[in-house]
């Protein structure tokens, strides 16, 4: 049987600061993120079972992605925990705010990367994460491949 690519895409509004950076993004700003997941596999061949022909089913791939990415990140604000903006970051804490402390600077490349991990460790064992790709603006995406890493 064939391998087959499926892809399930997501929305959600994250807000971000680069630290250092020397344009416009080092100010706190946010983005409709668009994040399209890739998978791979073989559709089922038993005929007795409930997902025949599936390579996974899509709510079962979105559970995995709603969990582990868009239920933490959506309205959340995301910062180096290896800056000064840490200060910013518990500042904003301590008034209720969601803020996520990463160990990288919180651009679309590093959090692609990120959220890959975070994918892979979550499938069934016969799908690979094949692709995501992250849009941040209308223009702008990053793209992570498995066959590049």
């Amino acid at each position: 049987m064939s391998n087959i690519r499926i892809t399930k895409q997501f929305s959600f509004e994250t807000g971000h600061a680069l630290y250092g950076y020397d344009g416009k993004c080092k100010n706190v700003h946010g983005h409709s993120y668009k994040l399209s997941v890739t998978v791979i596999g073989t559709p089922i061949a038993d005929r007795n079972n409930v997902k025949f022909g599936m390579v996974i089913d899509f709510s079962d791939l979105k559970k995995i992605v709603k969990e582990e990415i868009v239920d933490v990140f959506d309205h959340a604000t995301v910062f180096n925990q290896t800056t000064p903006h840490v200060e910013l970051a518990n500042e904003l804490k301590e008034r209720g705010h969601h803020v996520i402390l990463v160990d990288y600077q919180p651009t679309s490349e590093n959090m692609v990367t990120d959220f890959a991990g975070k994918i892979k460790k979550r499938l069934p064992e016969d799908i690979q994460l094949f692709s995501l790709r992250l849009q941040e603006t209308e223009t702008s995406f990053a793209e992570w491949f498995a066959s590049d890493n």
